[in-house]
């Protein structure tokens, strides 16, 4: 079954759990939740009143629960608690796998967090407690400390062994870790390796000492691009003294790639990093997150009225230049706009680094002028043919007034390009996010800028005729 189809398999659910909650057939109600996945049956919650959310999420088994749990909206997850007795609380917490749980924990105020640590069993407490540590955003709070390890001078039979007796207790299977006696990283080995070793060789022959570690310190921006070059489904996490701490999962790693492109797109859109979803983010924080941008790019374009003030008399002299300044502005804008979001992708996904700004620029340069000639014989054509058809008149003079469109067009297309991809390069050179350079931030300087390249350029062509 596809997303979609699944989607709607869901919603048509809801109606039905709700119809068996409200008439208390509760065993009829658990049967269906248990034959879902989790992430369906977390759907079906959120669509749920609050009252029936706790009953339905009560008939879970506990294991299944905490699985569900972590699938739930931070807000949903903590009124969920707040409807549960401490008894309640502790077993589902425990039974959370360690990252899932720190995550949680990420959300909730340092008070709720000291007492819901006092909930939970003293190991499951030591894990999170390591976890939480760490510095926010860092690859340690992103990990997990269910992995499995095994010695070097093993054979592969008591590798197997201890598998089979403690794999319960590990996030993954795919891939085992082997350590020395102090906890230090040696190797990792794929279980397909021991399955089709001979069960007398040792551990340590299967080793080729070519492993990919993250560090726990490291931002978790770096698991994600280690993942893509590797092609690794989980990552080992070490200290600095390379002793293993942890593993990082494809699933937590692909959920921060998810979450930073959604931070980079909404400030390349010129709005501040939501951190919440659309939909749960509060009028009153979403205002203030948008209208701080708008606010920074209003100020903006004052400075383009104060431009087109400036050049008030050439435009009561030659009223038809003024038919024009949308479309000259808005080449450069949106040309600028194009580079910036070329460039912070690029530099994001580290395809360019800033060394090569002269490449990039080279490349802008040639794109500019080709993309400003293109859109320049564009507008000389529309000027020409609207004139000679009789649509509009731009007075005697219209044929300079065609070169004058064209060339400002191609200028300010060809400026456009490259303060667009120019301005990501300065801004990291600043110590600056190059995100927050958004792209309708770069539409406003070249507004201003473009109105000023327009107005010389209609002075040097125009002047002894219309600007006589």
């Amino acid at each position: 079954m596809d997303l979609e189809n699944s989607q709607k398999a869901v919603n048509e659910l809801v109606p039905r759990v709700h119809e068996l909650l409200t008439h208390q057939r509760t065993r009829e109600a658990r049967a269906l939740l248990v034959q879902l996945m989790e992430p369906e049956v977390a759907d079906i919650l959120g669509d749920l009143e609050p009252a029936e959310k706790a009953v339905a999420f009560r008939l879970l088994p506990r294991d299944e629960a905490a699985r569900v749990f972590a699938y739930l909206a931070p807000d949903e997850q903590e009124r969920l608690l707040h409807g549960m007795h401490s008894e309640q609380v502790g077993p589902l917490l425990d039974a959370m796998s360690p990252d899932d749980r720190a995550e949680f924990f990420e959300e909730l105020p340092g008070q709720v967090v000291a007492k819901l640590l006092l909930l939970l069993r003293p190991e499951e407490r030591k894990q999170t407690q390591a976890i939480l540590a760490y510095p926010e955003q860092s690859v340690g709070r992103l990990m997990t400390p269910d992995y499995l390890t095994v010695r070097p001078d093993w054979t592969v039979q008591q590798a197997l062994d201890y598998l089979r007796q403690h794999g319960r207790d590990a996030e993954t299977l795919h891939t085992i870790y082997v350590t020395d006696e102090p906890g230090k990283l040696l190797d990792d080995i794929r279980l397909r390796q021991l399955v089709l070793a001979s069960p007398h060789q040792t551990v340590e022959s299967l080793m080729d000492r070519t492993i990919v570690p993250l560090y726990a310190s490291s931002d978790r921006e770096e698991a994600v691009r280690v993942m893509e070059r590797y092609d690794r489904p989980v990552l080992p996490v070490v200290d600095r003294d390379g002793v293993l701490v942890g593993i990082v999962t494809f699933d937590d790693v692909a959920d921060v790639a998810a979450a930073e492109a959604t931070e980079d797109i909404q400030k390349m859109g010129g709005v501040e990093a939501l951190e919440v979803p659309y939909s749960k983010i509060t009028l009153t924080r979403l205002i203030r997150k948008r209208g701080t941008w708008l606010l920074i790019l209003f100020m903006g374009e004052i400075l383009t009225a104060s431009a087109m003030g400036y050049f008030q008399d050439e435009l009561s002299r030659a009223v038809v230049l003024a038919l024009f300044i949308p479309l000259i502005i808005s080449s450069g804008g949106n040309s600028g706009s194009q580079a910036s979001t070329l460039i912070i992708r690029a530099l994001a996904i580290r395809e360019i680094s800033v060394k090569d700004w002269r490449r990039v620029l080279g490349r802008e340069l040639v794109c500019g002028v080709a993309l400003g000639l293109l859109l320049a014989a564009i507008g000389l054509v529309r000027v020409l043919l609207w004139q000679w058809l009789g649509w509009q008149n731009y007075t005697n003079h219209y044929a300079l007034v065609a070169f004058t469109v064209a060339a400002a067009v191609a200028g300010v297309v060809l400026w456009g390009t490259i303060v667009g991809s120019m301005l990501p390069f300065i801004l990291i050179l600043a110590r600056l996010d190059p995100a927050a350079i958004s792209a309708p931030l770069v539409a406003t300087l070249v507004d201003v800028t473009g109105l000023v390249i327009y107005f010389s350029v209609a002075f040097l062509i125009l002047r002894g005729s219309l600007l006589g």
